[in-house]
């Protein structure tokens, strides 16, 4: 193995000021695809701005950098092309960004955001979330990815900070009540229940949950709510395993 740079764990010492950039890239590219698309057919112009793809690429950005301070380059990252892996239940899933080293997968990563109708879309993000994350453990407990295959795998959520996503919400329980640490939540508590349970369960190796008001998430501000869904130990988890991985 030949990778540069110390054998230290690194993260960023601008992580923050790159994490600003890239909540301001977000909602920047969500405003511009939401405007191209209502000029072509105001129908699609709210769908354009849930599915454009393009949205997160500032944090492949912070991510893309956290890996060049630990030793990896660039031909090692992947976030345009080849970004699709082999799965369980599936034969592909296309990740927002793959790194690779000498055939050998280092890590997987899901930018996923979430602004307005929040009722309708925690269930298909949550329905994506533990998917995902299934279909890739069993896949590499069945060598998809090569035998002893123990790579990182990540999921970031950026989640708008408004009324709809912070009060509490309601629960449909015909036959039994939802389990007590669903009970009385937030669509933004909601998450975290759910990203601490990715991780515990071991679906994902670190999770984290980031929230931003439209206006202020315009000019890069943002807040988290939970410090254990924080970039710091999100970005920290990460160049550990970078640095556990270069060593054998």
């Amino acid at each position: 193995m030949c990778l540069g740079g110390s054998l230290l764990s690194t993260v960023p010492t601008n992580y923050v000021e790159l994490t600003r950039h890239a909540v301001a890239s977000y909602w920047s590219t969500l405003d511009a695809q939401g405007t191209r698309q209502r000029d072509g057919d105001a129908d699609r112009g709210k769908r354009s701005a849930v599915t454009g793809g393009k949205q997160m690429n500032g944090f492949c950005h912070l991510i893309s950098e956290l890996l060049r301070a630990n030793g990896f380059t660039d031909e090692h990252i992947h976030i345009e092309q080849k970004l699709e892996l082999p799965g369980y239940f599936r034969p592909t899933k296309r990740w927002d960004m793959v790194v690779i080293f000498e055939g050998r997968l280092v890590a997987a990563l899901e930018f996923k955001s979430m602004a307005g109708s929040f009722g309708n879309n925690f269930n298909n993000r949550a329905e994506e979330a533990i998917g995902t994350g299934a279909d890739m453990r069993l896949a590499l407990k069945k060598g998809a990815m090569g035998k002893g295959a123990k790579p990182w795998i990540g999921w970031l959520m950026l989640l708008e900070d408004s009324v709809e996503s912070t009060r509490a919400a309601s629960v449909k329980e015909p036959h039994f009540p939802v389990l007590r640490d669903f009970q009385q939540q937030s669509i933004a508590g909601r998450f975290a229940v759910l990203f601490r349970k990715l991780v515990e369960e071991r679906y994902f190796d670190s999770t984290a949950l980031l929230m931003c008001t439209r206006t202020a998430g315009q000019t890069g501000l943002y807040t988290e709510p939970h410090q254990d869904l924080a970039m710091k130990p999100f970005l920290t988890s990460l160049a550990n395993h970078l640095q556990q991985f270069r060593r054998y």
